[in-house]
């Protein structure tokens, strides 16, 4: 009754003073105004469509270029629908092969793919494009706004405090940490010697995670003695449904997406990581405030999170959700990254048994007999051979396939003019496959890395950490850890890789998985076996 009142008395009020006239004023604007938009984004279409080299589109299609692919999973060969999405961009680069960029539509939205080292210098060698594309948005829920997706004065300001923590000097203090874990690993991997194949990746995935844990929350989570935990699963999980929803537009929505089974699904498996990370924060903390010494500290060894936390009381600009952000954000580029780049180096020494051998040989001048005498920094150095293999590995196949940047201001890239907001992806993967700088590129040779074969080598052509100044902080404890892991195993067994690359394509996701398990044959090596 009230309601029905109020209409009526509104109804007079608008004939009194031509209200329904000025609501026809604001309607006819916001329809001119939205005609308007409409054609300045198809002139926009229009004008780079013509200049940026790509399959044209046209303003209809609604999905971009993802309107020619199919969609059924049987159309599909039963890929998932991320993983399809981005072989056939990568397949969309071929037809572009000269080029050094090309562009591609996701729905109303271009971006720009650069595969040449010329492109992506002018793209991240300055300070111009320090922000990463809005697609890195779809982590912030998980990462916040850490190291990895911060930019401007809060990104400078972390990474200034961050890049002490993985000083040469400090890292060598998780080498034993690196040993211990490394041996769990050998001594796991027995297990598999009298079987006709193994998956290396989930083996080499919880031996990576309980390294990345204990150096930078400082806890042992124990993820190879016990890998169905909560929490290693909430990882795997998370990034799997991260990375779908990166390349599905109808999931870019948050209210749509946190309707849907996966939406609900990534919020369950946050608030497991998050409700770990900020349970150890706050432990760690109470010890701290209270003077009482940790196991770490006994040793001189701190993670990650000491030095964090020693911070945040010391100088209170860190708040403890400052803290979860950037530890969340080691976890997760730590393990994943290092873990694959490992399984597909081990992969590709089981195909190639020469080089298997060479870094045998190279290893007993190291070791001699003992197989289990713990690394140290002089081993690391003296590993020139498997240094070069694991590189030629990153060549072949790069933990981190793209880079995607949001450029800062109109810009010009090898010839072509790109406006200011413009997403960029670096095609690392395409990149280091550049026949112009890697002569036969398909094939296996850690020689392209002796020093002579380097010399003049265009600095943006190989870029496994990325480059430039936001290049990856963590590129050194990442090859301890691949130096320490993968030496461990070779000292102790040979491999065997029982598929031909023409038959294991990797997935280019997020980080560069394959489309099937990575099956390796391991067996003692023979000098060993018969001690």
């Amino acid at each position: 009754m009230a309601f029905t009142l109020f209409t009526v008395q509104l109804i007079e009020l608008g004939k009194s003073t031509d209200l329904f006239k000025i609501v026809g004023i604001v309607n006819l604007i916001v329809f001119v105004g939205a005609i308007l938009l409409i054609l300045k984004y198809a002139l926009y279409r229009r004008k780079y469509s013509k200049i940026w080299p790509g399959c044209k589109t046209r303003f209809i299609d609604v999905l971009g270029n993802l309107s020619v692919f199919p969609f059924s999973v049987e159309s599909r060969n039963g890929l998932p629908f991320n993983v399809f999405v981005l072989q056939m961009i990568a397949a969309h680069s071929r037809l572009f092969r000269e080029s050094p960029l090309f562009c591609f539509w996701v729905s109303f939205v271009p971006f720009l793919f650069l595969k040449k080292a010329e492109a992506v210098e002018a793209l991240i060698s300055g300070n111009k494009n320090m922000e990463k594309n809005w697609s890195y948005n779809w982590l912030h829920p998980w990462l916040g706004t850490g190291l990895l997706t911060s930019y401007g004065s809060k990104w400078k300001s972390r990474r200034k405090l961050l890049t002490p923590s993985f000083h040469f000097e400090i890292l060598k203090d998780f080498l034993p940490i690196f040993n211990e874990q490394s041996q769990v690993l050998v001594k796991r991997l027995r297990k598999e010697v009298t079987k006709d194949s193994t998956d290396i990746v989930m083996p080499i995935t919880l031996c990576s995670l309980d390294i990345i844990c204990e150096t930078t929350l400082g806890v042992t989570i124990g993820a190879q003695e016990n890998s169905e935990t909560q929490y290693i699963q909430s990882v795997s999980r998370a990034g799997d449904i991260i990375l779908e929803r990166m390349v599905n537009p109808w999931y870019w929505y948050d209210f749509l997406f946190y309707l849907l089974p996966a939406g609900r699904e990534l919020k369950y498996h946050l608030k497991v990581l998050h409700g770990f990370t900020r349970s150890v924060i706050q432990e760690k903390k109470k010890k701290l405030l209270s003077g009482e010494k940790n196991e770490n500290e006994k040793r001189k060894r701190k993670a990650l999170m000491d030095v964090l936390l020693e911070h945040h009381i010391q100088m209170k600009d860190l708040t403890e959700e400052d803290i979860r952000e950037e530890v969340d954000t080691f976890a997760f580029e730590g393990h994943d990254t290092t873990s694959m780049g490992m399984s597909w180096a081990l992969y590709n020494i089981g195909l190639n048994k020469d080089v298997q051998e060479k870094i045998h040989e190279e290893l007993d001048r190291i070791f001699g007999d003992d197989a289990e005498r713990p690394v140290d920094t002089d081993d690391l150095k003296d590993m020139v051979y498997l240094d070069r293999v694991l590189k030629e590995s990153q060549r072949l196949y790069p933990s981190v396939p793209g880079i995607a940047r949001r450029v800062g201001e109109d810009t010009n890239i090898c010839g072509y003019p790109v406006p200011k907001g413009s997403s960029c992806m670096i095609m690392v993967h395409q990149l280091h496959r550049d026949e112009t700088v890697f002569p036969n590129p398909e094939k296996f040779d850690p020689d392209r890395f002796l020093p002579e074969n380097c010399a003049n080598r265009h600095p943006y052509a190989y870029i496994p950490f990325s480059a430039g100044p936001r290049n990856c902080i963590g590129q050194r404890f990442a090859v301890m850890e691949e130096k320490v892991l993968i030496s461990s195993i070779l000292r102790n067994y040979t491999i065997d890789s029982l598929c031909p690359r023409d038959q294991l394509p990797p997935a280019i996701e997020l980080i560069l998985r394959s489309t099937k398990p990575i099956l390796v044959r391991i067996r003692p090596r023979q000098r060993l076996s018969s001690q």
